[in-house]
């Protein structure tokens, strides 16, 4: 495993002495937003996680090795349109014995960071079970992988375009636990409120932290999903979002899109349709997610 495993010299000194790490997917960085946009981005969501007093691990596939942090260089690579694969955990064999580029999913980016034992992970939203799942059969990878990663996934919910209730029920049969903080409602990635109850409820980093050892110490195998609300200022309201969900997925069966094509599609679309509101709103919660992450990371070490 560690012939493919490359940590960045940061990281790795944090690790070896206890400093707080956070890991950051990139398939955000490069298929989630324009350059430079994306580039800016990920900047910024980095230096979200230093305020906080943890070390960011930007996670990608680059020459062969699954890297747990990236130089500027190398983030750049990943934001410049060009070639770079859309990896989830299924895609790693192919990508990383062909030595091509590859931005993590939320699944690879969890695989990648248990690996490199990095155990709390800061992304937008979560995959998840897709609408009309009963037909498609479309199952994100991103849920079954938590249950083989002892990684806490901070998000601001799973993404509103896919069927939330059924993604909770899903949640519950692997024993993966769902937390919400500072709310009792569920939120909806561009929205605070889903409309469904969230599992439990933790206001503190420190309490969630306490949690996370509690569930690893006692052999608990697997992720823990901390949903972090939008901030109030950014947020789109849940009813105006389901407006432009539903023309994009009318459209997007229209085009016969689907598989991991499906995603980048719909969040262009709604994009284009609120006029960049919702890559504001996007930007705003990764930031958010980022902080909070940082947050437990040093409870945690504490």
């Amino acid at each position: 495993m560690f012939d493919y495993l490359q940590i960045h010299p940061e990281v790795e000194d944090g690790l070896m002495k206890g400093i707080p790490v956070v890991a950051l997917e990139s398939t955000i960085i490069s298929h989630g937003m324009p350059w430079p946009r994306n580039y800016e981005t990920a900047m910024e969501v980095e230096a979200c996680v230093r305020e906080q007093g943890a070390i960011p691990a930007t996670i990608a596939i680059i020459n062969g090795k699954c890297c747990a942090g990236i130089n500027k260089e190398q983030l750049q690579l990943l934001a410049r349109p060009g070639k770079v694969h859309k990896v989830s955990v299924r895609d790693m064999p192919l990508v990383l014995s062909q030595k091509s580029v590859g931005a993590t999913t939320v699944a690879a980016t969890m695989r990648i960071a248990h690996m490199a034992g990095i155990r709390l992970f800061a992304t937008g939203g979560t995959g998840g079970v897709h609408r009309q799942a009963q037909q498609s059969m479309d199952v994100s990878a991103d849920l079954p992988e938590m249950k083989h990663c002892d990684v806490a996934v901070v998000s601001a919910g799973v993404k509103s375009i896919l069927d939330i209730g059924l993604t909770l029920e899903y949640l519950e049969t692997l024993g993966i636990p769902v937390l919400t903080c500072g709310q009792d409602d569920f939120p909806a990635f561009y929205s605070r409120k889903s409309g469904y109850r969230s599992p439990f409820r933790m206001d503190e980093p420190a309490a969630v932290a306490h949690l996370l050892k509690t569930k690893w110490d006692c052999g608990l195998q697997g992720a823990v999903l901390v949903a972090n609300p939008i901030p109030e200022e950014h947020e789109i309201p849940f009813e105006e979002m389901e407006q432009y969900i539903s023309k994009a997925l009318e459209i997007a069966t229209l085009k016969k899109i689907s598989g991991k094509e499906i995603t980048p599609f719909l969040l262009a679309f709604i994009a284009e349709e609120t006029r960049g509101r919702s890559l504001e709103a996007n930007i705003a919660l990764v930031k958010n997610n980022a902080r909070l992450a940082a947050k437990i990371a040093m409870a945690f070490h504490a």
